[in-house]
């Protein structure tokens, strides 16, 4: 099982010097890799259905990642997800069609069609980072007769994993791909998930490039061994646990300590060091 860090960029780790002592405690404790969230903007008030706070300070994904990645040595880093559809297509690994409607208004841009333009988005993004001379013709962009480099480090691109529990998300990481990120879930509602992946890859098929479709959850309630051992069972390859790692889902984005977030992360090390022994 690998295991990752989620919200590295945002409530405490908001202040960049407090999130390089948690990324590095991290990689020092063992973790695989670290994870961003992203909102452009946080609705004010507070939405019921959204428990995150609007003044909670949140960095910029890809400048959170650089930091994160210019202060350590070996641990990954990803996005846990980006907007996708409110990006131009060139970057990033962990993607998603986005549901916040008030960050769509910030931005003028239509909830409407979002899923079209994402699959529209990662098809340009493969274009670019595989294709000798890119060329892509779709609803939301188009090219031809271009070069964008430097290519990606991680051939033939980096890892695209697909964030979200619809139907639509299923279905997009089936067949578009390389994993799939299931966020605030417990192992049952990872089962119900995992199901529907497992239809949507029968009713749509999987390219064979693509590989077996890697299953990332961030998961709630109690953590230890007998949970991790049970993710695992279910077909869950990486689990990216919370600031808290036991937060209920009502306190997914609750404000941690740093100081408990350290303590946190040696408590996650112990408790997966003895899931696999």
């Amino acid at each position: 099982m690998k295991i990752g860090l989620f919200a590295i960029n945002y409530g405490t780790c908001g202040d960049p010097a407090s999130a390089v002592r948690v990324a590095r405690a991290a990689e020092a404790a063992g973790f695989e890799s670290i994870w961003t969230g992203e909102h452009v903007v946080l609705p004010d008030p507070m939405l019921p259905s959204f428990p995150l706070a609007p003044e909670t300070p949140m960095l910029d994904t890809t400048v959170a990642l650089t930091w994160i990645a210019a202060h350590t040595k070996r641990v990954r880093i990803a996005s846990g997800i980006i907007v996708l559809p409110l990006r131009n297509p060139r970057l990033i690994i962990g993607v998603g069609a986005g549901w916040l409607e008030a960050e769509f208004k910030a931005l003028g841009v239509p909830m409407e069609g979002r899923g079209e333009r994402m699959d529209d988005a990662l098809r340009a993004m493969r274009s670019l980072w595989t294709m000798e001379h890119p060329e892509h013709h779709g609803p939301s962009a188009s090219f031809s007769h271009v070069a964008s480099y430097p290519r990606p480090i991680q051939r033939p691109m980096p890892p695209i994993v697909i964030g979200g529990e619809s139907s639509a998300a299923l279905r997009r990481a089936v067949t578009l791909g390389n994993g799939w990120y299931g966020f605030g879930l417990t192992v049952e509602q990872t089962k119900q998930h995992l199901e529907g992946l497992r239809r949507a890859a029968e009713q749509h098929g999987r390219q064979p490039e693509l590989g077996k479709l890697e299953i990332t959850v961030t998961p709630v309630g109690r953590f230890e061994h007998r949970s991790v051992e049970a993710f695992a069972a279910a077909g869950v390859h990486r689990l990216v646990v919370l600031p808290n790692h036991e937060a209920s889902h009502a306190q997914r984005h609750k404000p941690v300590p740093l100081g408990d977030i350290l303590r946190n992360i040696e408590a996650v090390s112990q408790i997966v060091a003895g899931a696999v022994s």
